[in-house]
């Protein structure tokens, strides 16, 4: 994934309705006690649902669930991955996650991703 940029956050912000200053003003985040903007949690998570978007045709995502674990910042280059945990009929379980440069996972989840016609 390129590294995360200012624009991301501010489309995100308009596409959501989630105006929150601390996603797109450095003052405001620097006034929360942040070093910096910070990216919405449901871009970073979106961003991994991406993952499966060359697999519409064959499925869908059943499920999916995360929990924000970090912090992500202007700059920051982000790993996305999802590893096959279980396979059950049309069901696949994977363990999804989104780390940082440095190896930091921002983002810990699941992600049921079921077949059609199964």
């Amino acid at each position: 994934m390129p590294p995360v940029s200012r624009l991301d956050f501010i489309k995100y912000a308009g596409a959501s309705g989630d105006f929150n200053p601390v996603h797109t003003i450095d003052e405001a985040a620097e006034k929360a006690g942040l070093p910096g903007i910070i990216a919405h949690g449901m871009w970073t998570m979106g961003n991994l649902g991406k993952l499966f978007t060359p697999y519409v045709g064959e499925g869908f995502i059943e499920k999916f669930s995360v929990r924000f674990a970090g912090m992500v910042f202007l700059d920051d280059r982000l790993t996305l991955s999802a590893t096959l945990k279980e396979a059950q009929g049309a069901r696949q379980t994977y363990e999804a996650v989104v780390a940082n440069q440095d190896g930091g996972k921002v983002i810990k989840g699941e992600i049921v991703f079921k077949m059609y016609g199964e």
